[in-house]
């Protein structure tokens, strides 16, 4: 597909150093835009920016942990003072497989302020600089999880669901000042994060049973969605939340497959 163009525009990515951030900021630098890469990883924020300008993309890092609202503060200052932020990816995240049963109050804690508290403190200060200018465009990392769940993610799917609604009344509240918000939502895309969480096998037994075009998603099948929303293209079009899941939420959740992992042994009652 042809994608949108923005040069002279400056996106500011958040958890742009890996995975599908990383891509979402690679699309945009190669669309034209001045890209500003926050991430709380040094290591790998370090070797994004050189790889970014080893392909002739303009790139800036931005050590950030989004859940310091003191950190993220300057951190959009500083962003704002290199040119005005057009474009908001609100990407950040993170995620452990835990049994509700088991989950601790610093890990939900911690899911929570990342995914959620962290998305509401960059997305509140980098709205307000569009606000003053009236314009800008902000997409959201949601996910599949946030609209029907999944045993294992109360946390995260509390977060993400969070995300879905903070999304809707952003878009209600920042369309005055001609500032668009969506989000999107992404079901089993292969990532270092999801790697890291799910065996080879389970990945396996998952698609076979609940996606129907019985494959995980790409990286690279999630950025041009996120240009499209923040492009012109998509001027008309605020407060949604769109799905790229292969599928899978028009079919079966895949309860009882995630329980026999987190509950060994445990039979259902009746």
């Amino acid at each position: 597909m042809t994608l949108p163009a923005f040069s002279g525009r400056h996106v500011l990515v958040t958890g742009g150093a890996r995975g599908i951030g990383q891509a979402i900021a690679r699309a945009f630098g190669r669309a034209g835009a001045l890209v500003s890469i926050a991430d709380s990883h040094a290591d790998n924020l370090a070797a994004t920016i050189n790889g970014f300008r080893a392909e002739n993309i303009a790139a800036h890092p931005v050590p950030l942990d989004v859940a310091d609202q003191v950190a993220v503060a300057a951190a959009v200052v500083a962003a704002e003072q290199r040119a005005p932020i057009d474009v908001l990816i609100n990407n950040a995240g993170i995620a452990e497989e835990t049994a509700f049963l088991k989950i601790e109050a610093a890990e939900w804690r911690r899911i929570l302020e990342v995914n959620l508290t962290g998305m509401f403190f960059v997305g509140q200060a980098v709205a307000r600089c569009m606000a003053s200018r009236q314009r800008g465009a902000i997409v959201n990392m949601a996910s599949k999880n946030g609209l029907d769940g999944e045993a294992g993610y109360a946390h995260y799917n509390a977060s993400k669901g969070g995300v879905v609604m903070l999304t809707k009344t952003m878009a209600l509240e920042l369309a005055q000042f001609s500032v668009r918000v969506n989000a999107v939502a992404p079901g089993y895309i292969q990532t270092p994060m999801s790697e890291a969480i799910d065996s080879p096998q389970a990945v396996r037994d998952f698609v076979d049973h609940y996606i129907p075009l019985r494959r995980p998603g790409r990286i690279a099948e999630v950025a041009p969605i996120f240009l499209f929303l923040a492009s012109d293209d998509a001027r008309f079009i605020t407060g949604q939340t769109f799905v790229v899941d292969g599928g899978q939420l028009a079919g079966q959740n895949p309860t009882d497959l995630v329980l026999q992992r987190l509950y060994p042994g445990q039979t259902r009652p009746g």
